[in-house]
């Protein structure tokens, strides 16, 4: 029996979330094979099984782990047996007796055995060390239910996760608290009659010799619930349960799952907005309040956020840049650069060589304060943040310094990629020196970005809008950008922080120096 526990990730992260089981207890699985999918504070990823064998899930979707804990189990010694899953009973083709023959078997399938262990208290388990309540978000069985052993009965919450409450043995289901309580740990949240056997409840009889009245019809409208998930949308569980609940239309529901795996945050980002009709017979204004838990990924950037206002000494210089040139290249040369390289030629290309050119002649603003020392590189790796669906990510380009204009562009668009996927690695956030970030993709003209601690700049690019600027004594219209720098006073002087974002200006305004060529048209697609 091999152990498959959650492996380390980072330096900083000592536990993380259970998504989902993409195998399930008991299936037979390939070496290497995707197994589950985790959730990190900074970030989403895969663990594989070690060997082939019959797994043994030992943690439920939503639970919260520590890193090094046993997740699973695999039998490594057990073979695969083609056409494991017992099959359907087929339908007998011998005529039937006629009703008045009919003599009712004493025994047609067994009953199943009760556990025979009493009333049994459903209890909420530790769920981490700092975790003293949870909150009972949904009961997936309804009082009085027949459950089997290790059957999902509840869906709890607690501050870092939400995770599912198993059956601890087969029996009749009390439930002893409502939906929307506040539980401590170790308090009783149901009981199962152990002694009552699932399967054993009495059915219905009916009159001997006498055939069974055929139900009547229902309306069409009837015959079955309406359902909003269409075949090819796929839920969690909770999500599915609150769609039929709420009646929600897919169609006002964005998945942020893996496999555009709708989750439980986006039926109610649906449910919240007052922009879509997401219900039947809901008002298009309401008044209505919603309350979430932070993601984990939520939680590390508020931290983040905060840290960097009180630990660093933040100031913001700003400038405006003509985007004529570097707008009037990707015009002219954008098909002929992408039909060359395969991708498409962007502003952050532009930007990212201008800034590691300023870095290299302004050395403190690609440093930062360890103590009592200062640190500089002599490399730039470069951050570019990505608004992701579960959170703000910082992915970084290494080397950026020496990357050509099209493999900036290629690793921006694999990061972004892996980004909206939540597929980003933990070294692929890692060890920046200085970030980026296009506020402008969403309109904003102007802004006064956070240091990424512990960077020591970042510049915040923006939205490019015709403006009359006054050349020559002359009133033209030119397309601006306004520059946003902030810095930590601590380490950068003024004189610096102007002057860099000043050389990057001029660098945008001036392409052809940014290209290392008297030809910049031949030196851009060079590059």
């Amino acid at each position: 029996m091999i152990d498959i526990k959650v492996p380390t990730i980072g330096e900083s992260i000592t536990e993380v979330t259970l998504i989902k089981w993409i195998k399930k207890d008991g299936d037979y699985v390939e070496r290497d094979e995707v197994i589950a999918e985790f959730e990190s504070e900074k970030a989403t990823f895969e663990v594989n099984a070690e060997k082939a064998g019959i797994l043994t899930t030992k943690a439920g979707e939503g639970d919260t782990l520590n890193i090094g804990a046993t997740l699973a189990q695999i039998d490594e010694t057990a073979q695969k047996v083609a056409g494991a899953a017992a099959p359907e009973p087929a339908q007998s083709t011998t005529p039937t007796a006629p009703p008045e023959a009919a003599t009712p078997a004493p025994s047609a399938a067994p009953q199943a055995v009760a556990a025979g262990k009493g009333m049994i208290d459903i209890k909420i388990p530790t769920v981490g060390e700092s975790i003293t309540e949870v909150s009972l978000v949904k009961w997936l069985r309804k009082e009085g239910d027949l459950v089997k052993r290790d059957e999902v009965i509840a869906e709890l919450e607690s501050e870092k996760a939400t995770f599912e409450l198993n059956a601890e043995e087969a029996g009749k289901l009390a439930q002893k608290a409502k939906e929307g309580d506040t539980l401590k740990i170790g308090d009783v949240i149901a009981t199962i009659d152990s002694d009552v056997a699932v399967g054993s409840a009495p059915q219905e009889t009916k009159p001997e010799g006498k055939p069974a009245a055929p139900a009547p019809a229902q309306p069409a409208a009837q015959q079955a619930p309406v359902t909003s998930i269409p075949n090819d949308l796929k839920a969690s569980p909770v999500a599915a349960a609150m769609i039929a609940d709420k009646k929600v239309q897919a169609s006002s529901i964005t998945p942020s799952g893996s496999n555009g795996r709708i989750m439980k945050n986006d039926v109610l980002q649906a449910l919240a907005n007052p922009g879509k009709k997401a219900v039947e017979g809901q008002e298009l204004f309401t008044r209505n309040e919603r309350r979430e838990k932070m993601s984990n990924l939520r939680k590390t950037v508020s931290r983040r956020l905060v840290e960097a206002k009180n630990t660093t000494a933040m100031l913001t210089t700003f400038n405006e840049a003509d985007m004529s040139k570097v707008m009037a290249l990707r015009t002219q040369f954008k098909d002929k650069f992408k039909e060359k390289h395969g991708v498409n030629l962007g502003f952050m290309s532009f930007f990212t060589k201008a800034v590691c050119y300023a870095l290299q002649e302004w050395p403190s603003v690609n440093a930062y304060i360890d103590g009592d020392s200062l640190v500089y590189h002599d490399y730039c790796d470069i951050s570019i943040a990505v608004s992701a669906p579960k959170g703000l990510v910082v992915p970084v380009i290494r080397n950026a310094e020496s990357l050509s204009m099209a493999e900036i562009e290629k690793e921006v668009v694999k990061l972004a990629g892996k980004a909206r996927d939540n597929k980003l690695s933990m070294a692929e956030m890692q060890g920046g020196t200085f970030t980026l970030t296009n506020g402008g993709v969403f309109g904003s003209l102007l802004s006064t970005p956070i240091i990424n601690i512990p960077q020591s700049a970042i510049l915040g690019m923006h939205k490019i809008q015709e403006r009359p600027m006054a050349i020559n004594g002359q009133v033209v219209i030119k397309p601006m950008m306004y520059l946003a720098l902030s810095y930590d006073h601590r380490i950068i002087d003024g004189r610096e922080s102007v002057s860099f974002l000043v050389r990057v200006k001029e660098l945008l305004e001036t392409p052809e120096l940014l290209l290392f060529g008297k030809d910049p048209v031949k030196t851009l697609l060079e590059l």
